[in-house]
C-alpha cells in the first residue's frame, strides 16, 4: 500500500495509506458523525473546500452508484479521511469501488489512520486547514504548504458551485413556480421542492434579483453551499431586494444569507455540526426531529432585534437552527430536511413552506 500523510494547520501529523487519486490536496478538515451515506456526503457542494473525516470506521464496504449522489459532476470534497476502507464492496447497486470513483475524479484519500484520536483533536482544538498527500511526505514541508495557503474563510467557493447557466428541474406550468437560488444545490432539495408540489427553476446564485422578480414566481428558495456567508455580498445584497417581495425559504447557506441581508450577524462555531444525528427541536411544536447537518456558521438571532421569531433549536449545544420574519413571508432553517444522507424526520419542512406560499397566494 502506498503511503499517505494528513497535516494540519497546528503541526500535528497523521500517518496511513493513500486511496484514490494520487497527488496533493489542502482544505478546511471537519468531522463527519454519519454512519452511513458518504458518497451523499463526498458530493455534497456545501462541502467544497473541506477535508472530511468519516467518525464511522468502516468506509467503502457498500461501494457507490448511480443514484445517490447528491450533485452534478462527482465529488466535491477536497480531501476524504476513514479508518477503515474497504476496496471491496458488497452491495446489488454498487456499481463501483469507493476508491475507483474518488480516483477517476481526481479526489485524494487516506485511511489506516487514528480517526477517534483526530475527532478528538478537532473537537478540543477546532476545524483547521490541513493537507493530504501521497507525493511528499515530510511533514515539515507539507505544513509549509497548508500555513501559506488562504484560509477557507477567504474563497469564495459557492462562486464555483453554482450552475453557470439556468435550468430547468421540473417544469409544470399548472403548478407555482419556485426559483431556486443556486448557491451549491444538493438535488434531494430540488426533489422536495418537486415532490410538495412546485415548478422548479434554478438559477446562479449571481442572478440579480431584478430579473429573478421580473418573472414573477410564485416564490424564492435559496440553497445550501460551501464556506463563509459573510464574503459572499452579491447573495446578500440581491436577497435584500427580495426580502418582503415575494415568500422567501432558505436551507443551511441560505437560513445565514438571509440573515445577513436582515443585518444580522454570523459566527463560526469551532468544530461545526457535521453528521445525521442532530436533534432539532421544532419551538412551535415542541416535535423533536433528528436531523442531518452540515454547516460551520450560525446566525445570531438576538443580532436581528426582533425582525424575526425563533423555531428551531440545537439540542446538542443549544445553537440556533431555524426563524421566520415576523412580518413578511420569510421562513429559513440552519439543518438539511431533505435527508440525503440520513433521517427523513425535518422532511415536513418542505410542506410548510409550500403552506406559507399557499397562504400568500391568498391575500
Amino acid at each position: 500500500m502506498k503511503k499517505a500523510m494528513l497535516v494540519l494547520k497546528d503541526g500535528t501529523v497523521f500517518e496511513g495509506y493513500a486511496f484514490g487519486a494520487e497527488g496533493e490536496s489542502i482544505g478546511e478538515v471537519v468531522f463527519n458523525t454519519s454512519i452511513t451515506g458518504y458518497q451523499e456526503i463526498i458530493t455534497d457542494p456545501s462541502y467544497k473546500g473541506q477535508i472530511v473525516v468519516m467518525t464511522y470506521t468502516q468506509i467503502g464496504n457498500y461501494g457507490v452508484n448511480e443514484e445517490d449522489v447528491e450533485s452534478f459532476g462527482g465529488p466535491k470534497v477536497e480531501g476524504f479521511v476513514v479508518r477503515e476502507y474497504k476496496d471491496y464492496p458488497s452491495n446489488w447497486r454498487s456499481k463501483e469501488s469507493l476508491g475507483n470513483y474518488l480516483k477517476k475524479h481526481g479526489i485524494v484519500g487516506i485511511h489506516g489512520i487514528d480517526t477517534r484520536a483526530l475527532t478528538k483533536h478537532l473537537r478540543d482544538k477546532g476545524a483547521q486547514m490541513g493537507i493530504i498527500s501521497t507525493v511528499d511526505l515530510d511533514p515539515v514541508s507539507l505544513h509549509k504548504k497548508v500555513l501559506a495557503h488562504p484560509d477557507i474563510s477567504e474563497i469564495d467557493h459557492v462562486s464555483t458551485m453554482m450552475c453557470k447557466e439556468p435550468y430547468w428541474f421540473h417544469k409544470d406550468e399548472a403548478l407555482p413556480l419556485c426559483i431556486v437560488y443556486d448557491y451549491g444545490v444538493k438535488l434531494n432539495i430540488l426533489k422536495n421542492l418537486k415532490r410538495v408540489g412546485f415548478s422548479v427553476y434554478v438559477v446562479s446564485g449571481k442572478t440579480a434579483a431584478e430579473h429573478v422578480l421580473e418573472m414573477n414566481p410564485s416564490c424564492v428558495m435559496l440553497s445550501n453551499g460551501p464556506g463563509d456567508p459573510r464574503i459572499l455580498t452579491y447573495a446578500v445584497e440581491n436577497i435584500k431586494k427580495i426580502i418582503g417581495k415575494k415568500p422567501l425559504f432558505g436551507i443551511c447557506l441560505g437560513h445565514q444569507i438571509i440573515g445577513l441581508a436582515l443585518g444580522g450577524r454570523i459566527y463560526k462555531l469551532k468544530f461545526g455540526h457535521h453528521g445525521g444525528n442532530h436533534p432539532v427541536k421544532d419551538l412551535k411544536t415542541g416535535r423533536i426531529s433528528i436531523t442531518a447537518q452540515n454547516h460551520n456558521y450560525c446566525v445570531d438571532i438576538s443580532s436581528l432585534k426582533g425582525q424575526v421569531s425563533l423555531t428551531h433549536k440545537n439540542l446538542y449545544d443549544g445553537t440556533e437552527e431555524g426563524m421566520e420574519h415576523v412580518e413578511y413571508p420569510v421562513f429559513s432553517v440552519q439543518h438539511h430536511p431533505e435527508a440525503g444522507p440520513g433521517p427523513n424526520d425535518a422532511i415536513d419542512v418542505f410542506e410548510r413552506f409550500r403552506e406559507i406560499v399557499k397562504e400568500y397566494e391568498k391575500i
